[in-house]
């Protein structure tokens, strides 16, 4: 006896099924306006790339270039970033795309005339795909070193802040790549002489981004450590990494800008050193604001450059936020920046909430503002507040 039909529900569509488990496994799940939104920034990403090698033969504003003279330049800004071997590889395989054809004529013992014909299309696309699977090999060892040393650098940074007396803290940091040049840390700082403890507290923005930017990140971070563990006082720490910055700067080229602070638990007195860095926001209690801006040039940049410190008393509800430039100048699609005025409204928002608190809403009026714009810069942001 025949089985009866399958119900609709019973149906196998194994090709749409197969296709559409092909279709997340290389979308990773994405919508088609988020493939097409990375897919801009990709654009960007490599048009600026290029852009750089290509003003560089043919300077903005130039007109005496021809279109033959800005397609040379442009294609030499391209194969200068394969090796010469992947060049060659290259080059042949778009000369076998656009000459594919050809024919031959053969006259045999007989009066007859053989002709054969050849098409060389394969072979050029097969040498272009040659190149990308070497190039897309080469990505993948680059972001797997870029990985490691991303976990490397988040051993740097402190993963929880620590207990200190009459102070609550909250930090985060997002890389606008895999790895960043933005430091912070909160870190205690015992007093030999007197047996006491104070705390640093520090957040610090290198000039660039991406690997660069990194090193010199580490570098500042181990000159902190080492000198911190020593009898300097702030003032004699901040000018000693100020000159050894100098010695790796690039002749200033690469600076730091930094805020360096030490907070007295005992006197809740809070030093502090702004070298070059955005001020950071002090809201007190009574609702007035207050910048501190006491300090002197970013470090690297003149060897023999003074600082002076500061110093406020904080009191009970005052509120503190340190933050990097990647902050206050993330752009939304509309090229806006997001500007102190919006970081001030979460802080005068609910004078009463934890600084943890304070600190996911302002990520989180971050990202609403900045929607789906990529991120140009790192972001650093830490919210102190006294109880």
């Amino acid at each position: 006896m025949p089985s009866p039909p399958p119900s609709a529900g019973q149906v196998r569509r194994p090709r749409f099924g197969e296709l559409g488990r092909f279709w997340q496994r290389v979308t990773e799940g994405l919508e088609l306006s988020q493939l097409w939104s990375q897919f801009r920034t990709d654009a960007r990403a490599s048009y600026r790339l290029y852009q750089r090698d290509f003003n560089a033969r043919v300077p903005l504003g130039t007109h005496r270039a021809s279109f033959f003279d800005k397609a040379q330049a442009f294609a030499w800004a391209f194969l200068e970033k394969l090796t010469p071997a992947r060049r060659v590889l290259f080059l042949l395989g778009v000369l076998l795309l656009i000459f594919p054809a050809g024919r031959f004529s053969y006259h045999g013992k007989s009066e007859d005339v053989e002709v054969g014909e050849f098409d060389f299309r394969f072979y050029g696309g097969a040498l272009l795909l040659v190149v990308l699977v070497l190039e897309v090999a080469d990505r993948v060892v680059m972001k797997r070193d870029l990985e490691i040393a991303r976990d490397i650098q988040s051993w740097l940074l402190p993963v929880t802040p620590p207990h200190i007396p009459g102070l609550a803290i909250a930090f985060t940091t997002r890389p606008a790549n895999t790895v960043a040049g933005d430091y912070y840390d909160a870190f205690e700082r015992p007093l030999a002489a007197s047996g006491e403890s104070r705390f640093l507290l520090a957040v610090a923005d290198v000039a660039g981004k991406s690997i660069p930017a990194a090193l010199l990140m580490a570098t500042f971070q181990a000159s902190l450590k080492t000198l911190s563990a020593t009898s300097y006082s702030l003032e004699e720490v901040v000018a000693a990494m100020n000159r050894y910055a100098c010695t790796n700067s690039q002749s200033g080229l690469r600076f730091t800008t930094a805020f360096l602070s030490e907070f007295d638990p005992a006197s809740r007195v809070l030093a502090y050193i702004n070298a070059g860095h955005n001020p950071p926001v002090l809201r007190h209690n009574s609702g007035a604001i207050e910048r501190l801006t006491q300090g002197g040039l970013p470090l690297g940049i003149r060897a023999e450059g003074v600082y002076e410190s500061g110093s406020i008393v904080l009191q009970a509800g005052d509120c503190l936020v340190i933050f990097t430039d990647g902050l206050v100048e993330a752009v939304n699609q509309r090229d806006e920046e997001y500007g102190e005025p919006r970081l001030l409204n979460v802080l005068h928002a609910d004078p009463s909430v934890t600084p943890d608190e304070l600190l996911r809403r302002a990520m989180a009026d971050l990202d609403i503002f900045v929607g789906s714009t990529p991120q140009h810069d790192d972001v650093t942001c830490m919210f102190l507040k006294a109880s």
